[in-house]
């Protein structure tokens, strides 16, 4: 028996993996957060699978589903939405399960901040205006921001921003960034972004909360960055005519050569 984290990916039922379709199809028990994750992913449950809304559950409620299954050496799908590196809730589940003894394994899903990218149809990091990106929020109730974790040090560095969780805060958003990037920086807001009612706003920080006006809650996602909707940037050297490949061999089955 084993629990599979599997992330669901950003809404879309199609934006699943090939593992994560094959392993939901596979487990006889699937957990999955409802108020994230559509029906449409629940299709590839197998007839007759035991399918639970953790929504209104509680951990240890969540981890008595588990230990059930455990019991009856069935094995789990458990979906989160996006992908499970980030804000899931996985590590204190997996935590617990390392304690009871029970197998788990993880399969990635697609990112909130990738599926947002998509739907702007925009690379996060251009050549020459931007090459990192840093995925973050603004503080709410659940979980309270590391000390030095703050909107304005992460601002400094010009990175693209991708701020999950905090569409409730754009005054703040607006007050700690502007100094940084400016007030004519572009910000583009995707509200579920890939599911069939998607909606996106493009402003800029000077313009983002009349733009908004309210009309976007929770599962939006905030980019924020010069590199968004930015045409005048340098051309990578990588596909340039004197660029040295030797670190990117032909074919399928690539061998880097022995740097001796």
């Amino acid at each position: 028996m084993t629990v599979h984290f599997i992330g669901a990916g950003p809404g879309a039922p199609d934006l699943l993996t090939l593992r994560a379709a094959r392993l939901i199809s596979e487990c006889p028990v699937c957990l999955y957060a409802g108020s994230l994750v559509p029906e449409g992913v629940l299709a590839h449950c197998p007839p007759g699978a035991r399918i639970i809304n953790t929504a209104p559950l509680s951990l240890d409620q969540i981890m008595e589903e588990i230990a059930a299954a455990h019991a009856q050496g069935h094995d789990v799908a458990r979906l989160h939405s996006g992908d499970l590196s980030v804000w899931s809730a996985m590590g204190e589940q997996m935590r617990r399960l390392r304690v009871m003894g029970v197998p788990y394994d993880v399969t990635p899903g697609v990112p909130a901040f990738s599926a947002a990218a998509a739907a702007i149809e925009a690379e996060l990091t251009l050549p020459g205006v931007a090459q990192s990106v840093v995925l973050t929020r603004t503080q709410g109730r659940a979980t309270q921001m590391p000390q030095g974790e703050t909107l304005a040090a992460f601002g400094a560095t010009g990175a693209t921003l991708a701020l999950h969780l905090s569409i409730h805060l754009l005054d703040k958003v607006v007050a700690e960034l502007t100094p940084h990037y400016g007030a004519d920086c572009p910000v583009a807001v995707v509200w579920r972004a890939s599911w069939p009612d998607q909606r996106i706003v493009r402003a800029t920080l000077a313009t983002l909360e009349s733009a908004v006006d309210g009309s976007m809650e929770r599962t939006a996602l905030i980019l924020v960055g010069r590199a968004i909707g930015h045409e005048d940037f340098a051309e990578s050297q990588l596909y340039a005519k004197d660029y040295d490949r030797r670190y990117r061999p032909m074919g399928t089955s690539p061998r880097f050569p022995d740097e001796r």
